[in-house]
């Protein structure tokens, strides 16, 4: 089973940096996941979100103060400083911290010590470890937004390709994600890396809100929508609940059937997101008790915020092979 470090191993150290990134493959991750937006002049970064506030020091560097404003990201309105209104050269002069502080205090001891690193900087760094550490390691990029950022001309699916292409980047070192079945549907046909559906507990894909389709994401894991995947990625990500949900009690219930269907189809299952704090966790269990129940029902993948644990609790675990 594979073991994807969400935003490298960010139960340890703040999201999207080097050293969050290092320590996962450290701890044994199989692959590095960095979110993907682009800056001003087309350079891919690892934030979270194109608003980088709560991620960053920006609101400190008084030049950039006139550059706060409030935008419609993908219909809901945020207040803050976006990484598109940013050159990669201003950028770079920011320094990253903590997103949740108030959670992950021990984290803040490394605020402002590294800067936000480019989609190049992840590979880069992913090679160096996989060399030192004697063992392959992968990156799964997600592109955020990448409805919003097309109608930028920023469109993340060419920026995407054109560094995969640079930096020779293939299918046994890369996977790429979306929420949107729009932006995989583009990437099936300008590449030949897997690709990955993400898959929300509610709603809707953005892009099908935005073009008027009137299926949400429940729609697109039921056998009809699971085949439909099947035609432009490899693999099916979705939130946890969707393949074991939460009783009233807050305790894990019984498992859906979705792992069965989508196999089924095709599709490996990768899930999200997996954390160790006591708040994300199921009634009565730690997180290696999460795991191991979630990994009983033949999941081929997991999303962790402490790979670690991850890893020790999938250690006898086989991982699916992804057709591409």
């Amino acid at each position: 089973m594979l073991v994807i470090a969400h935003r490298g191993a960010s139960g340890y150290r703040p999201e999207h940096t080097p050293a969050a990134y290092r320590l996962a493959a450290a701890l044994g991750a199989d692959y590095l996941e960095p979110d993907l937006v682009a800056t001003l002049d087309g350079v891919l970064v690892a934030r979270h979100e194109n608003e980088i506030s709560g991620t960053t020091d920006v609101a400190d560097h008084p030049v950039f103060a006139d550059r706060k404003i409030t935008k419609i990201v993908d219909g809901t309105a945020v207040t803050g400083w976006f990484v598109e209104d940013f050159t990669y050269a201003e950028l770079s002069t920011l320094r990253a911290r903590e997103r949740m502080p108030a959670l992950r205090a021990a984290n803040t001891a490394y605020d402002g010590l590294e800067a936000i690193p480019t989609f190049d900087d992840v590979v880069a760094l992913a090679r160096q470890e996989s060399i030192r550490l004697g063992r392959a390691i992968g990156v799964i990029p997600e592109i955020k937004h990448p409805a919003y950022f097309r109608r930028l001309g920023l469109p993340l699916e060419e920026l995407l390709t054109e560094r995969l292409l640079a930096l020779g980047l293939g299918s046994n070192e890369v996977m790429i994600q979306s929420f949107e079945p729009t932006s995989l549907r583009r990437l099936s046909v300008m590449t030949n890396v897997p690709l990955v559906q993400l898959i929300d507990h509610e709603n809707a894909p953005n892009d099908f809100r935005r073009t008027g389709d009137g299926r949400t994401f429940a729609d697109l894991i039921g056998p009809a929508g699971l085949r439909e995947i099947s035609t432009y990625a490899q693999v099916v990500a979705p939130h946890k609940d969707l393949v074991i949900p939460r009783t009233y009690s807050g305790a894990l219930g019984e498992p859906t059937r979705l792992v069965e269907h989508a196999h089924r189809a095709g599709l490996a299952v990768q899930v999200w997101t997996f954390r160790a704090e006591r708040r994300f966790l199921p009634t009565g269990l730690d997180l290696a008790g999460e795991l191991a129940r979630f990994s009983a029902t033949g999941i081929d993948g997991v999303f962790a915020d402490h790979p670690d644990v991850a890893v020790a609790a999938q250690a006898l675990k086989t991982p699916r092979r992804v057709k591409v």
